[in-house]
């Protein structure tokens, strides 16, 4: 009998476990994570898995829907099927892969980094240098890619300088490979760890951790941006961080002209850190902004739900009906009602007010 109470209580604490009624963590979990999801358009599902298998994801839930629900929810009259992605036990930093069964639009294509719409996952890896010799090769046989080479990059700098081969110089070498249905930035680091921003997968093929930012290029007024952190919640760090042409990395990567600039500002997690970096989380969107001054193409209808290749972030929250309502009394445009998404989630759409899109679930 005392036995049979005791496998009874087990399984009641497991339950509390489970749904967070005994739960010390669950206490910590806040109303939105980091960015849940990078959506990306394709036309064919199994080469897209079979593409993000080598950098550590795996298939998780399917589903599809309608297109009169797919309307409703994403704005797109088209049936969808969609896999999401995972990538070992993290919360954020996932892929969902939509098939569409009449696509909107080709995307982004192979349009550089310095234009307005664009979308690019950030990875942390261990294996830089074999990705370029991938993406290399892949020029080399006439497929499709945009290739900017590892640049070294100090993310973030101190007032000492290192003495080269006595002491230690912390630094990244970041790369982005830009394909039709792919933008990825690419990055390892040395000399120095983050703790919780990225965990690579070390069976992947590249070891590769999962998306540790999701980025966007805005040209529109710095209020704009108060959305993140005022109406969802976000935690704004690294505000207002400026690159120039000096810096080798922007120049490159965003193909900077001289004199030219532009400023990040970041959004986490609300549970990372302002002034700790060993305490910032990944999951973070950082938002690239460039001044009225510069000239950039306007890529934002090729950014969108319905288009192949990356065209929409997620959020993952609690108390979903919320944050429609909050997002509906903000300046967002097109909110739609809470419909229940392919995979059974409830979820709600919006553009931001830069002109992103955007959807939450719970």
């Amino acid at each position: 009998m005392k036995q049979r109470l005791w496998v009874v209580f087990l399984g009641f604490f497991g339950l509390m476990l489970a749904t967070g009624l005994f739960h010390a963590e669950a206490q910590e979990t806040p109303a939105i994570g980091g960015v849940y999801e990078m959506v990306i358009g394709t036309s064919d599902l199994l080469a897209a898995v079979q593409y993000w298998e080598q950098f550590g994801y795996r298939m998780g839930k399917q589903g599809e829907l309608s297109a009169e629900d797919a309307a409703k929810l994403y704005g797109v009259n088209s049936r969808v099927r969609s896999i999401r992605l995972y990538h070992q036990q993290a919360d954020h930093g996932l892929i969902r892969l939509m098939a569409w069964e009449k696509p909107i639009g080709a995307g982004l294509g192979l349009s550089h980094m310095k234009v307005v719409g664009n979308r690019w996952g950030a990875m942390l890896t261990d294996d830089v240098y074999n990705l370029q010799n991938h993406a290399e090769d892949a020029q080399a046989a006439g497929m499709p890619i945009y290739l900017v080479p590892p640049q070294k990059a100090v993310i973030y700098p101190t007032s000492k300088k290192s003495v080269p081969f006595l002491e230690e110089s912390p630094c990244v070498r970041e790369m982005a490979m830009i394909q039709p249905l792919a933008r990825q930035v690419m990055f390892q680091r040395f000399e120095y760890s983050l703790p919780l921003y990225g965990k690579v997968n070390e069976s992947s093929h590249f070891r590769s951790s999962q998306i540790t930012h999701f980025g966007m290029v805005v040209q529109c007024d710095k209020e704009a941006l108060n959305f993140y952190d005022q109406v969802l919640g976000l935690l704004r760090v690294r505000d207002d961080n400026e690159s120039t042409y000096e810096s080798l990395s922007a120049r490159n990567v965003f193909e900077l002209q001289p004199g030219e600039r532009y400023v990040t500002t970041d959004f986490d997690d609300p549970r990372s850190s302002k002034t700790d970096m060993q305490k910032a989380r990944s999951g973070r969107l950082k938002i690239v902004r460039f001044p009225p001054d510069v000239r950039l193409p306007n890529k934002l209808p090729d950014s969108r739900p319905g288009v192949l290749g990356p065209s929409l972030y997620t959020y993952r929250v609690r108390g979903i009906e919320q944050f429609q309502t909050k997002v509906k009394a903000s300046a967002a445009k097109d909110v739609t009602n809470v419909f229940t998404n392919e995979f059974g989630e409830k979820s709600f759409s919006f553009v931001a007010p830069d002109g992103y899109s955007w959807t939450l679930l719970e």
